[in-house]
């Protein structure tokens, strides 16, 4: 009888992490699941604790962690700006020690690893789409630095510890993912706009409007990470995993408010520092790589999405 594969993912508690962990138990891994719930919630793996091939461990990355696992997804870390502009010491910590325990930890076990990077490493990017290659424009003293300097630095203790150690690494960069169990107050647009527009009230958007983003349901991202997981060794990425369909936010607003049937209207306040103009993936590599593209459309995913708000 063949041997389950050990997999874990920490941060399995959190949004991508909690569908993650699903769709591995499908595939018939034994699920290590590693959350401290600073940004993840119980309830997302509750259904998951009785289950033999799903385990779950309370635990801050941060510290070290001793086990014997074959694959490490590591998705430790807050996403929301909300979030971590208000704890920044603590999320660098989480991209930098957290990631600095888990390459020892593959280290050890001989794993595979895959960092779940961000489309953030790119800044206010000058290069439109943005391609793997772009080293990006980022602002290292600003106040989204602990989240996006972090996850820079991350990727580079991939790489040094796959030059120096030889550990299986795969770096995946994440561009904005939306669907259900987003938390509701987390200050991303797509909960934000959705929660707005279920209580009748004005939608607020943060800029003028007209700055864009391209928005990937969680089950293709998901689908994303397991591809490129399952890549040979030589396959490291980095690989840009998104939509690559460009939106204004106003368009977003309004095509939410379309969709939730809402008389909701918009209102304008000042953009955030450091928020990006522009933000596009160039799949390129994805689809050549990985055969992999995004097949849900932004309707679909947003009904269902407003469905899970709603109940």
């Amino acid at each position: 009888m063949t041997r389950r594969l050990r997999t874990l993912v920490t941060g399995g508690a959190g949004f991508i992490g909690a569908h993650l962990c699903r769709r591995l138990l499908g595939d018939g891994r034994h699920v290590i699941c590693v959350d401290n719930f600073s940004s993840g919630a119980r309830r997302h793996i509750e259904p998951l604790l009785e289950r033999d091939d799903f385990d779950f461990i309370e635990h801050d990355v941060c510290t070290p962690l001793t086990l014997d696992v074959d694959e490490i997804y590591n998705l430790a870390c807050p996403a929301s700006p909300v979030q971590y502009q208000k704890e920044p010491v603590q999320t660098i910590r989480t991209n930098v020690l957290g990631m600095i325990n888990m390459l020892d930890l593959a280290h050890r076990c001989g794993a595979k690893i895959l960092q779940a990077s961000t489309s953030e490493v790119y800044g206010d990017p000058l290069v439109h789409p943005q391609t793997e290659d772009y080293w990006g424009n980022v602002n290292p003293i600003g106040p989204r630095a602990c989240y996006d300097e972090g996850k820079r630095s991350a990727e580079t203790l991939c790489f040094d510890y796959r030059r120096q150690f030889g550990v299986r690494i795969k770096v995946a960069r994440i561009f904005n993912t939306y669907g259900p169990m987003m938390r509701p107050n987390d200050g991303r647009v797509v909960p934000a706009f959705i929660l707005q527009a279920l209580a009748g009230e004005d939608i607020t958007i943060f800029g003028d409007g007209r700055q864009t983003r391209a928005f990937c349901f969680v089950s293709d991202m998901v689908d994303g990470l397991v591809r490129l997981m399952a890549t040979p060794d030589e396959v490291t990425g980095p690989i840009n995993l998104g939509n690559p369909v460009e939106h204004t936010i106003e368009a977003l607003a309004r095509r939410i408010i379309g969709l939730v049937g809402s008389d909701s209207n918009l209102t304008l306040s000042p953009a955030p520092v450091d928020d990006p103009r522009q933000r596009l993936p160039d799949i390129s590599r994805a689809r050549a790589v990985l055969s992999w593209s995004p097949h849900v459309d932004l309707d679909a995913g947003l009904a269902q999405t407003i469905a899970y708000f709603r109940e």
